[in-house]
């Protein structure tokens, strides 16, 4: 992962992914919103419930997670519990090891991401697949995903058919649809060679026990036509209390991330094959992963668990757009990551406690977020332990902020400066003899100042 603050990685990115990132996550939010404002009368009410459904779940995880764990055992699934990421990578090697397996192929997981899955079990000597196109084209490139939906939104197809031709999967060929056959047919045999399938959930209903999986390729489908045996690594914060609650938060899902109705492939998945049934998977184990989430509940930034992993803030928010994924070294970026990924870290949280100062705090990711989580007030709450704590520095060319705020205390003395305010625009910021004002508006462009305008609407439109 870079190792830049996320400006300093912004001003370094090529144009052309800048690009693609832009172009890409502005066309799918506003399909995203054109989507649920014609297709529901209220949507932001339907954000409102799925909320209350998810934070019901943190409230009564102690519950509803032994309870699932019951009904998965009576489904004839075996469940196991990993409370780090070490942990739930070595419950992964001890079932393929046990089964004397080499080979596994995965479905997309965010989860497996987390623990760095694939890296381990290569280290073990066992090849482990990823199946999605996208993963599939960062793991031979060996990158890293740049967005929670979208793994590959920072290439376009030309450094795709390049990376194709380098790992001899045919000759240059920038097409999308040739791309797309020369990876399905180097994934059909992988699919056929493999021991173990490996998937995460995206819901898992208490009520009846069921894995819900969503995707849009069908690998998912592919890696558990073959293999003997199914691993599910699921965050324990992936569960819904009852069957009926998916209606809603699928609908949700497929619209806030990919602005689709519905994802072409919704399964769901009870257990290991029945007696009766000709093909699938022999056995299956749910492995469910803490690796930091009770820290997290624990803490005042709880509601980020919420997170159906969809992407939609990701998709709206200006810094994710002009930064890129990657400058926010973590595996979970945008606005979700500058919640997430500092309190995963843990003991490292310092490293990342400049993530939540990465936004302009314009609301817009809590306006999309499906399960309506309030990312706005959760980054204020993370750069004010970050300060408390000694591990959140100002960015370089930040100018002091106690005049400000003095200012701003005074409403004569505020009410006077908006008046006075608009010498700005026509005064060069770069020659005032103020050093860190211009080292501060060296990476920044100053709108026109527009100070007391909205008191003076306010005003008027008193009058009438």
């Amino acid at each position: 992962m870079a190792k830049q603050l996320i400006d300093q990685f912004a001003a370094t990115l090529p144009p052309d992914k800048r690009t693609s990132v832009y172009q890409s996550t502005k066309a799918t939010h506003e399909k995203r919103t054109k989507m649920l404002f014609d297709q529901f009368a209220e949507p932001n009410r339907l954000r409102h419930l799925a909320g209350e459904i998810k934070q019901h779940v943190l409230e009564h995880l102690d519950t509803l997670l032994p309870a699932v764990e019951t009904k998965l055992q009576a489904n004839g699934v075996k469940v196991h519990w990993a409370a780090t990421a070490e942990a739930a990578n070595e419950a992964v090697l001890a079932i393929m090891r046990a089964r004397g397996a080499t080979k596994m192929v995965k479905a997309k997981t965010m989860v497996s991401e987390e623990t760095g899955l694939a890296h381990f079990l290569e280290k073990q000597g066992i090849e482990a697949l990823e199946t999605d196109l996208g993963e599939f084209i960062v793991q031979i490139d060996h990158d890293h995903p740049s967005h929670i939906v979208r793994p590959i939104i920072h290439k376009n197809r030309r450094e795709i058919a390049t990376s194709f031709e380098k790992h001899g999967l045919g000759a240059y060929n920038d097409d999308p649809q040739t791309i797309t056959r020369r990876a399905r047919v180097f994934l059909r045999q992988k699919y056929l060679q493999a021991d173990v399938g490996l998937t995460g959930a995206n819901f898992v209903s208490v009520e009846s026990g069921r894995i819900v999986l969503v995707t849009n390729e069908g690998n998912s489908r592919f890696s558990l036509a073959a293999p003997k045996c199914h691993i599910a690594m699921v965050g324990i914060e992936k569960l819904v209390p009852r069957d009926r609650d998916l209606g809603l938060l699928l609908n949700l899902l497929a619209r806030s991330a990919t602005a689709q109705q519905l994802t072409v492939y919704t399964e769901f998945i009870s257990g290991p094959k029945a007696p009766t049934q000709p093909h699938g998977p022999e056995e299956m184990h749910v492995i469910f992963v803490d690796n930091g989430r009770s820290e997290v509940l624990a803490t005042e930034c709880r509601e980020i668990l919420r997170c159906i992993r969809c992407g939609a803030c990701m998709n709206v928010c200006p810094v994710y757009r002009q930064a890129s994924g990657h400058a926010y070294r973590a595996v979970y970026p945008g606005p979700v990551g500058a919640v997430l990924s500092p309190l995963l870290a843990g003991k490292n949280f310092p490293e990342l406690a400049d993530l939540p100062k990465a936004s302009s705090l314009c609301g817009a990711c809590n306006e999309v977020c499906p399960v309506d989580i309030p990312i706005p007030d959760l980054l204020l709450r993370l750069r004010d332990k970050g300060k408390r704590e000694g591990a959140s520095k100002a960015s370089a060319g930040t100018p002091p902020m106690g005049a400000w705020a003095l200012l701003a205390s005074q409403p004569t003395a505020w009410k006077a400066a908006l008046t006075g305010g608009y010498i700005m625009n026509y005064l060069p910021t770069k020659l005032l003899p103020i050093p860190p004002l211009r080292a501060w508006e060296d990476s920044r462009t100053l709108p026109a100042w527009r100070g007391g305008e909205f008191r003076r609407w306010m005003k008027e439109r008193s009058k009438s």
